[in-house]
């Protein structure tokens, strides 16, 4: 009797491993793999999967994901530039005048070339402690309790040891406000550049003042954003923040005082420099005579 050969429904087919027809005598009838594998993916409403077994929209996940990403950063420097900015705007009338003297001592310094105190380098050099000690007699002068600085720390699991120097002018001028600490650092911006550092912490380091004057709280508020960008920076470049970067050690340089030091004699004109040694008006022969013969008229003569 002939065989009859005939196709059964979608909904009745069968799903071998391969795509080979099959036949069935009489009531049974032939399946074909390939249709019976995409007609039942249509029917269910699913997608068909790739030989390495990742969907078609993982990668649209992925540009998604990595859009968001860019997204997220994108705010975060923005807004680390809007709170740096806000932090430098405000300012005080003691900080002004702190600022206005600690400026213009550092411009004349830098425009002569007589030695320093240190009697090795000219001023305009900028030998650093030099150029501390001179600002710190210049606003004594002005009649502000300032002085240099010397903070010493330990070792410590998240931080090494280290030490910092620094001037700073404490005001007690208002009983309402207590005692206001004002912070003067006068290579601020070089303490965070870094030389491997992405363009978005860069151009933030670059509004940074050359020379900081500031209180206390505003220098924390500081250290805050930028160890935070820091350490954003790092994180983008994949790279290990260096522990002499972290928030912990830059605080402890302007916090952990061991020493408070006031140069003396306070100067009232010029640079430090040498100071002239005093020059006798006459000698120890002229005082003995003059005392021991009263009566003796005799001009008196300086010995040089």
């Amino acid at each position: 009797m002939a065989r009859v050969l005939a196709r059964i429904t979608m909904n009745h087919r069968i799903l071998p491993c391969d795509s080979r027809e099959i036949e069935f005598s009489d009531d049974h009838a032939a399946i074909n793999l390939s249709d019976t594998v995409f007609e039942f993916l249509n029917e269910e409403g699913l997608s068909p999967v790739s030989v390495d077994g990742k969907n078609e929209d993982d990668g649209e996940d992925e540009e998604e994901k990595s859009g968001d990403e860019n997204s997220v950063n994108s705010s975060f420097w923005e807004t680390q530039y809007q709170l740096l900015q806000d932090t430098l705007c405000r300012t005080s009338s003691l900080e002004s005048k702190i600022r206005i003297i600690t400026k213009e001592t550092i411009k004349e310094a830098q425009g002569t070339a007589n030695l320093c105190g240190c009697g090795r380098t000219p001023f305009n050099t900028g030998c650093r402690n030099c150029l501390m000690k001179e600002v710190c007699r210049r606003l004594q002068n002005a009649g502000f309790d300032s002085a240099i600085c010397k903070s010493k720390w330990r070792s410590s699991p998240d931080i090494p040891s280290g030490e910092h120097t620094f001037l700073d002018v404490r005001d007690k001028s208002s009983s309402k406000k207590g005692e206001i600490r004002v912070i003067i650092e006068l290579n601020f911006r070089a303490e965070f550049e870094m030389a491997r550092a992405n363009e978005e912490y860069s151009k933030l380091i670059r509004k940074l003042p050359e020379i900081f004057v500031g209180k206390i709280e505003r220098l924390l508020a500081l250290l805050k954003i930028l160890c935070s960008a820091g350490k954003k920076c790092m994180k983008e470049k994949k790279m290990h923040m260096a522990p002499w970067r972290k928030h912990r050690y830059m605080e402890a340089k302007w916090l952990r005082i061991c020493e408070r030091l006031t140069p003396t004699p306070p100067l009232l004109n010029g640079y430090s420099g040498h100071s002239p040694r005093p020059r006798a008006s006459m000698s120890m022969l002229t005082v003995d005579l003059t005392e021991n013969f009263p009566n003796l008229h005799r001009s008196v003569v300086e010995v040089v």
